[in-house]
């Protein structure tokens, strides 16, 4: 067995380095700032999936008030629309704009090249340490969402963790 990892250490660079690459996307991209709870609500929202405010807070685990406030913002913001669900009128149902998807594309976009020029500025050794972690990273992050409840996590444009990695792609297979 290998030495053992210590979480403190472990969360003290994961949470800085998400931060340093949105900040870095952002400024690249000449993106705006999307609060976390936006980006929770767009990753649960694929292109092509509507839920209702109420199914969203339950597949998020929020409670409904905070979803139905961020929704609102969201929809200020051109993120969101709403349309009158089909099968029962008197329900709403929530998906991601064009432009909300197009603004997680662009972050995927910046993020994959900045991650790219820093990784080969990288001595080789810790370039392929980080290649070779990937897996075991992915695996954490399935333990995450799984210990939550979220299930496995879905392909992302959360730019935190371009370029989706192959749990994301079979996970969204089964959304």
């Amino acid at each position: 067995m290998g030495a053992a990892v210590d979480p403190a250490r472990l969360a003290g660079v994961i949470s800085p380095l998400r931060r340093a690459l949105l900040a870095a996307a952002r400024a690249a991209g000449d993106l705006p700032e999307i609060p976390d709870s936006q980006i929770q609500i767009i990753r649960a929202l694929p292109d092509g999936v509507a839920l209702a405010p109420s199914d969203l807070a339950d597949a998020l685990r929020l409670d409904r008030s905070t979803v139905s406030n961020v929704l609102a913002a969201m929809q200020r913001a051109g993120l969101i629309e709403r349309r009158p669900d089909a099968a029962d009128g008197r329900r709403v149902l929530v998906s991601t704009s064009e432009q909300a998807r197009m603004l997680f594309a662009a972050y995927d976009r910046a993020s994959t090249r900045i991650l790219g020029a820093s990784l080969a500025a990288l001595p080789a050794r810790d370039a392929h340490a980080i290649e070779t972690a990937l897996p075991a990273l992915e695996r954490l992050l399935d333990a995450l969402l799984a210990d939550r409840g979220v299930g496995q996590p879905e392909q992302s444009a959360d730019p935190a963790l371009a370029p989706p990695h192959p749990a994301n792609e079979r996970a969204s297979e089964h959304s």
